[in-house]
């Protein structure tokens, strides 16, 4: 398997839901209300949800009666997506690297570690650019990442996480400025899988100088999704935003 395109086998598989079902629901759904109130949308507002998944955020954005959009690589996830589909809710299948709408969006929107995930920088950036294409003037990015000076400094290299039938053995490490977490687990035909996440280990800095070169100004930055203060050596997230 190349590593460039990890995600979308991992991402494609239905293993992906079963090792992190037990995500926080409450704090994400909390941490979207945050936002809007910080952000003040205008009623009508026009919004891209950028690697939305299945589009459980895409779907509580479009509750408030904005204009949402949600794009994803993976055909499995736009199809499920699909199913919320409403007047001012709609999916589409697109790799983030290459531009969607232009000049369209008034927010864009990057959730839960939704970027870093190619093996050269080039494609980082013609993503970023992507993003910027999309975005009105004035238009406003937000990108929820890891902070990972944080989880540098606290990687755990190997531990066993059980859900229902399946023993998942997560191994982490770093290399090439990328955060690497193999996964392997047997499946239910007792056939051995082996799949593998990888993050850039992106810093503030990084992401400022890329989002530059793409035509977007940092104007805040927070550390957790309550909206905290960012602390580079603490703080659990990197929740930046852009100013086209």
């Amino acid at each position: 398997m190349q590593q460039s395109d990890w995600f979308e086998s991992w991402f494609g598989s239905p293993y992906y839901t079963i090792l992190y079902q037990n995500r926080d629901v409450l704090e994400a759904r909390e941490f979207v209300e945050n936002l809007l109130n910080y952000l003040q949308p205008l009623p009508g507002s026009r919004m891209v949800d950028i690697a939305c998944g299945e589009g459980r955020f895409a779907v509580q954005l479009a509750e408030h009666g904005y204009d949402v959009t949600g794009i994803d690589l993976s055909h499995l996830s736009i199809e499920k997506a699909k199913a919320h589909e409403t007047t001012n809710l709609q999916f589409f299948v697109q790799d983030m690297r290459f531009p969607f709408y232009i000049n369209y969006f008034d927010y864009a929107f990057n959730f839960f570690t939704s970027f870093g995930y190619f093996a050269h920088d080039r494609d980082h950036l013609l993503a970023a650019k992507s993003f910027a294409k999309g975005l009105k003037k004035d238009g406003i990015l937000v990108i929820d990442y890891l902070n990972s000076d944080q989880v540098l400094t606290n990687l755990v290299p190997e531990e066993t996480i059980q859900r229902g039938s399946y023993t998942f053995q997560v191994q982490r490490r770093v290399e090439r400025k990328h955060i690497f977490k193999d996964i392997r687990f047997t499946d239910a035909d007792n056939k051995p899988r082996h799949y593998v996440e990888s993050v850039a280990a992106f810093s503030l800095t990084d992401f400022i100088r890329m989002f530059k070169t793409a035509g977007l100004s940092l104007v805040a930055t927070f550390g957790d999704y309550a909206l905290n203060p960012y602390q580079p050596l603490d703080s659990k997230r990197m929740i930046m935003i852009f100013k086209k």
